[in-house]
């Protein structure tokens, strides 16, 4: 048996667990630069605020119903989902976090009786730890366990949240409830092929005779996801894999020609990516540069900007990457341009005990004992307080945050102070 725990409005969820004072109030979450919304509250669904629409269209709207705005705090929310993803890890090892708010749970070998129960249990427990209310499906595979979550989510008053598919009736109901578009992995592609092959729900998916059309628009994926939708596990569970590119990339909050603002922002992202290099121990081989100007405001057809440079041996230090990167930069820099976004990919990653040293060419050892220290503190203080000397020693992100909360659970200058009377 499966379980997908999803957590509801999780990024609005996040902000009011230190800010319980927005619990039924009007709540959304803007994406980077304060963009468009990306999370919104029931009450804010209610209103009319559509995911994904542009927060200027919306400036009425939050003064007329006096909706709450937050920037992104993505610090805080990704410390929550660790927090979540643990206590899950208390019901089964078997826990496949699927994205930042969700994650698959496989119970298999597991004696349970009555899952419902199970569910509210887990409910009740992460809401009791961390004041974050989810959503649970379960079902015999991972595609119904997201339909029996989506079910969950939508009739909450008779379903408490927790929802069960167990039976071979409640497999068919659930299917012909499901539209077409709402199965995992349809797309809108495949949604309007889908509606000329007369494929309008799940249920429709699963009939014999479009067998011969899945195979043929969807190939062997197409016919896993038939084989889930009937009750047949062919999907187990993911294991993390150490990853084959990184990137960092931001779009600026404002357009910058000065090549030393420029070049402050590519150490950044270089170094962020050298982090993520040490957290999984891997090593690259190659850096990759990427400049966006502004297309509005230049005259150069051109207007994105790609190049890599191979190193000549393995690093995860700040130090070779950075230095790499901002020679790129200085290849590609056009005086006089404005650039709108930036970012830095490392790539041909390989372990790092797998690193072979070279006897003419190498890096500096020193490098890899002073990213030791870099690391310890920032694992200790939640901080980035040693950087490099290219680097802006007070901001991590430069981008539009009017709304931003603070970092309760990761930085000791902002965590939550309880006053006692």
């Amino acid at each position: 048996m499966y379980a997908l725990v999803d957590c509801n409005n999780f990024y609005v969820s996040c902000e009011r667990v230190f800010q319980p004072h927005y619990n039924g109030k009007p709540v959304v979450v803007l994406s980077n630069n304060d963009g468009c919304v990306i999370s919104r509250s029931n009450e804010a669904k209610k209103i009319g605020i559509a995911m994904g629409v542009p927060a200027f269209k919306i400036k009425d709207l939050v003064q007329q119903h006096q909706i709450q705005v937050f920037s992104s705090n993505y610090v805080l929310y990704g410390d929550l989902s660790q927090r979540v993803m643990k206590i899950l890890e208390h019901y089964t090892p078997n826990v496949e976090v699927y994205s930042i708010d969700e994650a698959f749970l496989n119970f298999e070998g597991h004696t349970i009786s009555d899952y419902d129960s199970l569910g509210t249990q887990i409910q009740e427990r992460i809401m009791s730890w961390l004041s974050i209310p989810t959503g649970i499906g379960f079902a015999p595979t991972k595609a119904l366990a997201k339909i029996a979550n989506k079910i969950a989510k939508k009739y909450p008053e008779r379903t408490r949240g927790v929802y069960t598919i167990d039976t071979e009736e409640k497999r068919i109901k659930a299917l012909k409830w499901t539209k077409i578009e709402d199965v995992w992995g349809i797309g809108f592609r495949l949604t309007k092929k889908m509606h000329l092959q007369k494929i309008v729900t799940a249920f429709d998916f699963t009939l014999p005779h479009n067998e011969a059309f899945i195979k043929k628009e969807m190939g062997v994926i197409g016919l896993r996801l038939k084989y889930e939708l009937e009750g047949r596990s062919v999907l187990a569970l993911n294991e993390p894999k150490t990853k084959r590119t990184i990137a960092i990339t931001r779009s600026f909050e404002h357009d910058i020609s000065d090549y030393k603002l420029l070049k402050e922002r590519v150490a950044t992202f270089a170094s962020l990516c050298a982090e993520k290099l040490r957290l999984q121990n891997s090593c690259c081989y190659a850096v990759i540069l990427y400049l966006q100007k502004n297309k509005y405001k230049t005259t150069d057809t051109r207007y994105s900007y790609y190049r890599l440079k191979t190193l000549s041996f393995p690093s995860n230090t700040a130090f070779s990457i950075s230095n790499v990167a901002v020679q790129l930069l200085q290849e590609g820099y056009q005086e006089g341009e404005l650039y709108k976004k930036a970012g830095v990919i490392v790539t041909e990653i390989i372990p790092a005990n797998q690193k072979q040293f070279h006897l003419f060419d190498d890096e500096n050892p020193k490098y890899q004992k002073i990213m030791e220290v870099m690391d310890a503190y920032y694992k200790k203080n939640g901080v980035r307080k040693i950087r490099l000397g290219s680097q802006d020693l007070q901001r991590t992100w430069k981008m539009k945050q009017q709304h931003l909360s603070k970092k309760y659970t990761t930085n000791f200058e902002e965590i939550i102070e309880v006053k006692c009377q």
